[in-house]
């Protein structure tokens, strides 16, 4: 309730005026019954952009970080994201991650829509990273058809470290871009959930397909690694 009432009402109109941004294939969303929205990651402004190019609601496995923060801003972000009902992802591994993860195919059992980033993490320079096996659990888990997505040009509106998208940040003839692919059926697979072959497959899969919507360059390495080898980096040559 809470969620489509903001989007519909608050977001929506506002987004839609003052950035103007451009759809292409939606209509590949079924408008009815569960399926996995696989995205890119290139700021947190695609919570926002995303969601607004779907007619239903999207349930995000949100980093858990995001409910569990001290102080003010950070209750008034966990009570929202609990509002619209966002599911907490422990990144962590093991049974955390599995719990979450869960939680996640729970949704797509009730046929609805999740919306979940293979890479982890967001990209922290622009470009695609490997993804992780959870979404290819969840797919052979559920059964589910995926539909891959690319984010294009909401690190421009909101770049690394900025608090906000902003339209002023657009240059001209520049829109924000969500591109919805051709559903992807693994369905056939759904009894090879223990084979980790398998497992490792759909999810390069998955990747390989919004590689080709969204034309970044790919990294064949999880970007949390990446992101951590060179903050270590820095760290050993200051």
């Amino acid at each position: 309730m809470v969620y489509m009432f903001l989007k519909n009402w608050v977001v929506a109109p506002f987004i839609n005026l003052t950035f103007r941004p451009k759809v292409v294939g939606a209509h590949n969303v079924p408008s009815t019954g569960p399926a996995i929205l696989a995205s890119n990651h290139l700021a947190a402004a695609d919570h926002i952009f995303m969601p607004i190019a779907v007619d239903r609601q999207i349930f995000f496995l949100a980093k858990s970080d995001y409910f569990t923060g001290k102080g003010l801003k950070s209750k008034i972000v966990a009570g929202f994201f609990r509002a619209i009902n966002q599911i907490p992802m422990d990144r962590s591994g093991g049974k955390k991650s599995a719990a979450s993860l869960s939680a996640g195919g729970k949704k797509l059992a009730e046929g609805e829509l999740l919306g979940i980033y293979p890479e982890g993490t967001r990209s922290h320079d622009g470009r695609l990273y490997r993804a992780k096996i959870g979404v290819a659990r969840l797919v052979l888990e559920s059964g589910a058809p995926v539909i891959p997505i690319a984010m294009i040009g909401t690190d421009v509106v909101q770049p690394l470290g900025t608090p906000f998208p902003a339209p002023w940040r657009q240059k001209k003839g520049f829109r924000v871009t969500t591109i919805f692919g051709e559903p992807m059926d693994f369905s056939h697979l759904k009894d090879r959930a223990g084979d980790r072959d398998v497992v490792r497959q759909i999810a390069d899969e998955i990747v390989q397909a919004i590689q080709k919507l969204s034309g970044q360059e790919y990294v064949e390495a999880y970007a949390a690694d990446v992101k951590r080898a060179q903050s270590q980096g820095k760290s050993s040559g200051s």
